[in-house]
């Protein structure tokens, strides 16, 4: 039986880029979306269309209970997860002066409360098979942190510590957890960028090049089919901008 991956905020950017690179080697695949069903739709056509299964379903991750319907409607479509990748996540560019309380909180909720929502939902499967794999997606930003992204930064530097501590926890119950922190990628995130921004970036790689989202795919993925003695890490595809 084809193993199962439930990819979050794969939509887009590297969500997608992640749901097409596992369909591609025969994994169901479910596409997660919170509001944006057309993108989600063609994700999940185009892997039909090349011989691929998968299916979508749309929650806000933020909310419990919405996390927890998505993970069974994936356990119902096709019968457990056996790898959840908690890619979705959100950004914003501010001055932490003028963050507000709200502002904070809407981005710790959906990066970090519900990266957690939709790992608690699946581990019971997880734990009962003894085995699984959890790929949280941070930043290079929850590594280093950057100046006007403070909230974005302290959520995804969140993200490593759950990622390292909740691979010390499940560790004995056979469940891998790793972290990839991506260095500038090529995504709606970062549309935002001018294209001076974009070369002045990719004049600070030693790459010398701006990542596209299958080259986090390949690293997920790769992570995703190590079953051997790698655990609590924190792999970053960056092009060398941070060393």
């Amino acid at each position: 039986m084809n193993k199962t991956v439930l990819i979050t905020g794969s939509s887009r950017g590297i969500g997608a880029a992640c749901a097409r690179r596992f369909a591609i080697a025969g994994y169901n695949v479910m596409v997660h979306y919170h509001q944006n069903e057309t993108a989600a739709q063609s994700v999940c056509e185009n892997i039909l269309a090349n011989g691929g299964t998968a299916s979508l379903f749309g929650a806000d991750i933020a909310d419990y209970k919405q996390a927890e319907t998505l993970v069974h409607k994936t356990e119902e479509f096709f019968g457990g997860v056996d790898i959840l990748v908690n890619n979705a996540g959100i950004a914003m560019m501010k001055m932490f002066c003028d963050t507000t309380p709200e502002d904070w909180d809407r981005i710790f909720s959906v990066n970090v409360s519900g990266a957690a929502n939709v790992t608690r939902a699946v581990l019971p499967y997880m734990v009962h098979q003894k085995n699984g794999h959890i790929i949280n997606l941070s930043s290079i930003w929850g590594i280093t942190g950057a100046s006007c992204e403070v909230a974005y930064s302290a959520s995804k530097a969140a993200i490593i510590g759950f990622t390292k501590a909740l691979a010390k926890e499940l560790g004995p119950s056979g469940i891998f957890v790793n972290c990839v922190a991506p260095g500038v990628v090529e995504t709606e995130m970062n549309a935002a960028l001018d294209e001076e921004t974009k070369v002045a970036l990719a004049d600070e790689t030693p790459l010398g090049i701006i990542g596209q989202p299958e080259d986090i795919a390949e690293t997920v993925f790769y992570l995703a089919n190590s079953n051997h003695f790698i655990t609590g890490q924190v792999i970053s595809p960056n092009g060398g901008i941070v060393i």
